[in-house]
Formats: C-alpha cells, sequence, structure tokens
C-alpha cells in the first residue's frame, strides 16, 4: 500500500508496518509496477537465504531490485559455479514452499554494526553507518532464520514469490572500485505468475535475436578490435553511412533551432578540469593525466568547459543571449572493465552536446524548447514512447554536489516548472542528479519495451559561477548566466545501438546503409541496371548491384540477409518496358512498377523520413 504523510511524498510501505499517524492508504494491486519491484526485492531476500543456507562462510553485500528483476552481491573467496547456481535455484524454491513470514524487526543502531563487525560482515556494517544515524533504531527483515538489514517492503511471506528464477552470474568490484574486493552478482528475476515468467523469457529470447553486437557483426556496421583496446568502436562503411545520416540530421536541425555549431579540441590542461571542478567531483572517470612539455593534460570527458571557454572569449550582453553552441564532440570517459557493453557503454564516444548560456529569466522557455527537440528526436527516429525522470540532488550529501541550497531549490523548481506547464508526467529521482545541477532525463521505450536512458535536459548555475562568466544586462550592469547542458542522442554510439536494437537491424528507407538491391537476371541485363543505378543516385537513393554470374535466387537471398528495405530484379521483360520487379522488405507480394514510379516513390519515402516501406 502506500502511506500517504501529510507533508511529504507517498511511499511505499507493507501491511505490518504500524500507523502512527493520520495517513489516505491506498492498495497496491499485482498490475501496479511498484507491486512487481516489491515481489522483485523479496525475490533477492529469497536468493540471500538460499545462498546461505548453501554457502553459510558467504558475506552479503546488497540485493536490489531492478527494471528487469533483481540481484545480490555476494563475497565468497571460491566462485559460484553452474552447479552452485542449479543447487541455489533448487534451495530457492524450497524457501518458497516453506512460507515464511517476512518480518520487520528492529535493533539499536550500536547493536547491529557491533554484530556486523564481529562477523566479518563488512559490507553490512557499511551500509549500516552509511544510512543509518547514530542511536537509531535500524530496520531488519526476518523469514526463517535469515535475517538481512533493510528498509523493505515486502510481500507478506515467501510463499507470495510464485514465480522466480536465477538468470545470470557476473563479477562486480565492492563500491564500484576495482582497488577492493571482487563479489559475486547473482542476477534473477520474479513475477506473480509462471506466465508472466514465461513471457518475460520470451522477451529476452526477442532481445538476444536483436543484440546489436551480433547484427552489428552480421551486417558489417561496426567492431571492436582487441589490438587497439576494449570500449573503442571502429566504424565500418555501412556504420558510418548511417552515422553520417543520423549526424547530418542532427546538425541541420540545430541550425535551424537557432544552435551554433562548434568544435572543440579533445585534451585540455588540468588546470581547466580544475577550474571547471571536474577534476575534484568527476576525477575517478577521466583518463590520468598526460605530462607533456608545458603541463599536465587530461582527454576531455565532456565538452562544456570548452564551450565556456568559446562564450568567454568575447564580451557578451543581454542582447546576445541565448547563445546556443552544439558540437558533435568525440569525449572519453574511463569505464571500467565488466562495464562495457557493444555500443552501450564505450570509453571514447560522440556526444552530441549543446550548451546554452542564457538570462534567469530565459531558462524555462530554454528548457522546453530543449525538451521539444528531443520528443523531435525521438518522432523522427521511429519511437513513439517515452518516460521522463526528473533527477535533483540529496541535500544530506554535500560533498558531491557544488552550490547553494537557494541554487539548487531554484533550478529543481525551474525544471519542474517546465514539466508540469507541458503536462508530462515524470518521477523524481533524489541523488541523481549531476554536481553542478539537476537534471530531466527522457527514456525512451523501444518496440520489446525496454527503457533506454538517452536524452537530457541539465540545468547549471555552478559552471558560469566557478568560470566567473558575465553579461552585460539592459541596466548597463554585469550579470552572470545560467547554462543548460543537454544531449539528446545521448552519445551517437548509444542511440545507434539502440537503432539497431529497435529495428532489428532492418532500418527504415532513410536510414538504411544500402537502400535498394540490384538484382540483373543475366549479364545481358548488366546496362539496364547501370540505367537504374544511374537513376537511383542521381535522386540522392544509395543503391547496390549485384552484378556477380551467380543464380539470380542467390543474389536475392544476399541482398535478403542483409535487410535491404527493397531488391529491384530485372530481366528482358522489365528492360523493354522501362519497368523494374519490386521486392520489398518483410512482405511476400511483389510489384513490377515504373522505374520513374519506384524512383518518385523511394525519393518520398527518404525525404519524408518515413518509416514504413
Amino acid at each position: 500500500m502506500y502511506a500517504a504523510e501529510h507533508a511529504g511524498a507517498p511511499r511505499l510501505v507493507d501491511l505490518s508496518t504500524p500507523i502512527t499517524e493520520d495517513v489516505k492508504l491506498e492498495l497496491i494491486r499485482e498490475n501496479d509496477p511498484d507491486a512487481l519491484r516489491v515481489v522483485r526485492h523479496s525475490g533477492a531476500h529469497v536468493l540471500a537465504t538460499a545462498v546461505l543456507e548453501l554457502f553459510p562462510e558467504t558475506k552479503l553485500g546488497h540485493g536490489p531490485a531492478t527494471d528487469s528483476g533483481f540481484f545480490y552481491d555476494f563475497y565468497r573467496e571460491k566462485p559460484f559455479t553452474p552447479e552452485d547456481l542449479a543447487a541455489i535455484e533448487k534451495k530457492m524454491a524450497e524457501v518458497v514452499a516453506r512460507d515464511e513470514k517476512f518480518e520487520r524487526i528492529y535493533e539499536p543502531r550500536e547493536k547491529a554494526l557491533a554484530a556486523f563487525e564481529r562477523d566479518g560482515d563488512f559490507m553490512k556494517a557499511h551500509f549500516v553507518t552509511r544510512f543509518t544515524e547514530p542511536g537509531a533504531q535500524v530496520s531488519f527483515y526476518r523469514n526463517g532464520h535469515f535475517v538481512d538489514f533493510c528498509r523493505g517492503p515486502h510481500v507478506p511471506s515467501t510463499g507470495r514469490v510464485k514465480a522466480i528464477k536465477i538468470t545470470s552470474l557476473a563479477g562486480a568490484y565492492w563500491l564500484g572500485d576495482e582497488k577492493n574486493p571482487q563479489l559475486q552478482r547473482i542476477y534473477g528475476t520474479a513475477f506473480f505468475s509462471k506466465k508472466d515468467l514465461d513471457e518475460h523469457f520470451a522477451r529476452l529470447e526477442e532481445a538476444a535475436r536483436r543484440d546489436h553486437r551480433v547484427l552489428g557483426k552480421q551486417l558489417d556496421l561496426f567492431s571492436i578490435q582487441e589490438l587497439a583496446g576494449a570500449g573503442l568502436i571502429f566504424w565500418h562503411p555501412k556504420g558510418a553511412i548511417i552515422r553520417k545520416v543520423m549526424e547530418d540530421w542532427m546538425r541541420d536541425e540545430c541550425l535551424r533551432r537557432g544552435y551554433s555549431l562548434v568544435y572543440t579540441p579533445h585534451v585540455a590542461r588540468v588546470n581547466l578540469w580544475q577550474t571547471s571542478g571536474h577534476e575534484g567531483f568527476y576525477a575517478a572517470n577521466m583518463y590520468t593525466p598526460m605530462e607533456l612539455d608545458d603541463a599536465m593534460y587530461r582527454m576531455k570527458p565532456m565538452n562544456c568547459p570548452f564551450h565556456i571557454l568559446i562564450y568567454k572569449n568575447s564580451p557578451k550582453s543581454y542582447r546576445d543571449l541565448p547563445a546556443r553552441y552544439a558540437e558533435l564532440g568525440n569525449v572519453y570517459r574511463y569505464e571500467r572493465s565488466g562495464t562495457m557493453h557493444g555500443l552501450l557503454r564505450v570509453r571514447g564516444f560522440t556526444q552530441d552536446d549543446a550548451h546554452i548560456f542564457c538570462m534567469p529569466s530565459q531558462i524555462e522557455s530554454e528548457v522546453a524548447d530543449c525538451i521539444d527537440f528531443a520528443e523531435a528526436v525521438l518522432k523522427t527516429f521511429g519511437f513513439s514512447e517515452y518516460k521522463v525522470e526528473l533527477s535533483t540532488w540529496d541535500p544530506k550529501d554535500r560533498a558531491h554536489y557544488a552550490g547553494s541550497d537557494e541554487n539548487w531549490n531554484l533550478a529543481i523548481r525551474s525544471l519542474d516548472n517546465v514539466l508540469t506547464a507541458k503536462g508530462i508526467p515524470y518521477k523524481t529521482i533524489p541523488g541523481e542528479a549531476a554536481f553542478y545541477g539537476p537534471k530531466i532525463d527522457v527514456k525512451l521505450v523501444d518496440v520489446l519495451g525496454r527503457l533506454w536512458q538517452l536524452s537530457t535536459v541539465q540545468f547549471d548555475f555552478n559552471l558560469p559561477a566557478r568560470f566567473e562568466l558575465e553579461y552585460v544586462g539592459e541596466d548597463g550592469g554585469r550579470h552572470q548566466p545560467v547554462m543548460v547542458h543537454r544531449a539528446l542522442f545521448g552519445s551517437v554510439e548509444r542511440f545507434f545501438g539502440v537503432l539497431i536494437e529497435h529495428y532489428a537491424g532492418a532500418f527504415p528507407l532513410w536510414l538504411a546503409p544500402v537502400q535498394v538491391g540490384l538484382v540483373p537476371i543475366s549479364e545481358k541485363h548488366t546496362a539496364y541496371a547501370g540505367k537504374v543505378e544511374a537513376a537511383l543516385k542521381e535522386a540522392g537513393v544509395r543503391v547496390e548491384t549485384d552484378a556477380r554470374s551467380e543464380k539470380m535466387n542467390a543474389k536475392i537471398r544476399d541482398f535478403a540477409l542483409k535487410k535491404t528495405p527493397y531488391i529491384l530484379v530485372f530481366g528482358d521483360k522489365e528492360e523493354s518496358s522501362g519497368q523494374v520487379n519490386v521486392r520489398t522488405r518483410g512482405k511476400q507480394e511483389q510489384a513490377s512498377m515504373a522505374l520513374d514510379a519506384f524512383v518518385a516513390k523511394a525519393k518520398e519515402l527518404v525525404a519524408t523520413q518515413s518509416t514504413e516501406l
């Protein structure tokens, strides 16, 4: 149920929570997303119960619910084997069958901390120290003999976790630092019914079929070369064509919307990153400094300090604002080994970055325009659904944020005003803001219903102060501008990976690297093939002719395997009548039509960026 406090946001609690004040209660049903997260969190406790019963020497980390299931981190010197996982899953079924009640209990913080430290539970001791206050009562949940430090909520008993399964095993460093002990992370998922569980795994099979890493190799779009290094993308000719189309669209749209295009270096002196604050707040994600002849340099993890220097290079007045600088700039971030994943998590990538310098009175309209731009990106590339999150700061964690309480509250209120005015529902995510300001994240929903974090719009009042930016106001006085950071692809690489999986490599005509494949039936039709190819190229259509002395069906099959949108076949009949036989991807029927008519159709589909063939 939800327990809505007098002055607070609704919070999720379980049925065992005592009611100590007047509240409004709302029952959470099985079809509510929050209910699924509760059963999955309970599933994580079932997993941990099973692991400790089988391997009592194991130390526990944390076990949160996720969008697709749950995981639990374990420290154990001996790695889990596939046979161990099978035994754990069998034991989990026993824990569920025992239908043990989830009971919330409390202990004094100092007693709990002493017990964890005595037993060598270093991770639990850290969590108690980090997330509870001295003198507080610490919340635990017990089922059977298993007790775990946890704030809940949970389902009433383990028997309510009706459909549960382990999905994978991976490594993870304690606190994300490779200098710390390596943990074993067991992933699983849980649902309210076996039917839902089966459907989930059917979706996973479909996701595997759409895996951009597999399709990238099959369609010869990109590669990652071991000799060059992990997380560094090589764009092959066909992938590079799609990238060019994406970037050309983005640059043209930026110019149409009043942005100025800029280009900046790949490295800068450490002094710049000290001024921006990245050296203090972001150094762990940056490559180590390089000593050159005049100073220490770092590869850039983002473009914002460079755009600030362009702004600062000449005096600005209120008439010059807003100043919008856009760049498709290469950036480099130190992603840990084991975290990288094809195009989706890389060390070097191209960010469609833009920074808007404006007066405080302009901030909400500029943020609103960025949201409109983000919606245009999603619609153009074939995504019809998205979800929005507002990431705010955690005032209790001041060490991770720059700026005053007043500025943070102003920034958060401004972003909230924009979303409210546009009627966009959103979820607030405390503690996930950038160190310099809150942000709006737009998460697209792909054809499989998966959420992808791509577009972001961020309010920044810190960097203008750090760099002492100014503009001359209408009153003749000097004032400090504010900034908006925005990236709409997020990165070209990540967006491309999502596109591959969304379309399963079968791109719409305007994005396809080869839009039309030509299949002359025999060698005597190659002259007509040249005429067809010339007509299509004149219309701006990307075309490829298979003039090999292979059988017609083999040529058609090869183009189909490459997911070519249109295959044109022609022989004596087509040549004599000036026609082509059109085979459309995904359709059984064929159609003969005049060459000029097909050229006009293809040209129109490309011009309108249609997702239909």
